[in-house]
């Protein structure tokens, strides 16, 4: 009957889709969140990373110095690398799919293939993402003439270095400094961030969409549900996986190893509400490419379905 149907959220599994359209409408789907969220991003890293309130406040402070001293391309720095980001989108999406495919042989509990899968999709891109992240994190601590981390940029004769040659002296920095081994500087802070926020993200997503399903009347779009349950699962992880986050960027900035030790002066130094930092900005920075992944990702694979496929479907 209805009622059923209404309950069951039908899940698209990945052989169900034209592949060319999903990656084409991803990418440039990815690159409007991306260019309208970056700021954020830029903001929560040096929020994370400042002692105390040093130099800014919280994040609308921040906004508003950095457009003030560095203009919109102060928003922006890092933008053009950590767009390369992307690749690792996809294969998270990718692994994703897939391992829930191969999961479904053995087990096919829901909860249990989105864990699986979660995790590993996370562990493949963020082998490719850390290099990219330190990278571009070490450019979002520039500021005019300083910098919040480890490393500056050279200014050659005054003039300013084009996008790439700033990147390239990060780069040069970085190994020097610490060998190929620095651009994986945080790569285990970052999997105890991003596997717990990915692996904790779906199962919430997927209880929030059913309860908010039970709760509304029966002729409410799924799209509505899944739009504010994707919103609410992110801004919980966020909130639970936030501490390793703080610790992430700092280790991944100031060059730290221990991720104990980094632990151990943020809370000597501004006791438990270290770990909150930045937290508004990381969830400023969540929601809309969340509304927009889940409503994106829904619709995507509905306009990706194979042709034969549509009208066997019912939305």
């Amino acid at each position: 009957g209805v009622m059923e149907d209404k309950r069951n959220i039908p899940i698209i599994e990945w052989e169900h889709l034209d592949k060319r359209k999903f990656y084409v409408f991803g990418i440039c789907m990815t690159m409007m969140i991306r260019v309208s969220v970056y700021p954020f991003t830029l903001i929560r890293t040096r929020l994370q990373v400042q002692k105390g309130k040093s130099l800014y406040n919280g994040t609308f402070d921040a906004f508003v110095k950095i457009l003030r001293t560095e203009g919109t391309a102060g928003l922006y720095r890092g933008f053009l690398v950590n767009t390369f980001t992307l690749i690792s989108g996809q294969c998270y999406v990718t692994t994703y799919e897939l391992t829930r495919k191969y999961v479904s042989r053995y087990n096919n509990n829901n909860a249990v293939k989105s864990l699986v899968a979660g995790g590993s999709a996370s562990l493949v891109a963020q082998s490719i993402t850390v290099p990219i992240d330190v990278i571009s994190q070490h450019l979002m601590m520039q500021r005019k003439g300083e910098t919040m981390g480890r490393f500056k940029v050279q200014n050659q004769d005054g003039k300013r270095m084009l996008v790439f040659g700033q990147t390239k002296d990060i780069i040069v920095q970085i190994f020097k400094a610490d060998g190929f081994r620095g651009f994986y500087r945080g790569y285990v802070a970052s999997l105890l961030t991003y596997i717990p926020n990915s692996a904790v993200w779906w199962p919430f997503y997927h209880f929030y969409a059913e309860q908010l399903s039970s709760l509304t009347p029966k002729d409410c779009p799924h799209l509505l549900l899944q739009a504010i349950s994707g919103p609410l699962a992110a801004a919980t992880a966020s909130t639970l996986t936030n501490p390793m986050d703080v610790i992430r960027a700092r280790v991944q900035v100031e060059g730290k190893s221990s991720i104990i030790l980094t632990f151990k002066q943020l809370l000597a130094e501004e006791g438990p509400w270290g770990l909150t930092k930045g937290l508004s900005a990381r969830i400023i920075s969540a929601t809309p490419s969340t509304i927009v992944i889940v409503v994106g990702y829904e619709t995507l694979k509905k306009l990706s379905l194979r042709p034969e496929l549509v009208d066997s479907r019912h939305w």
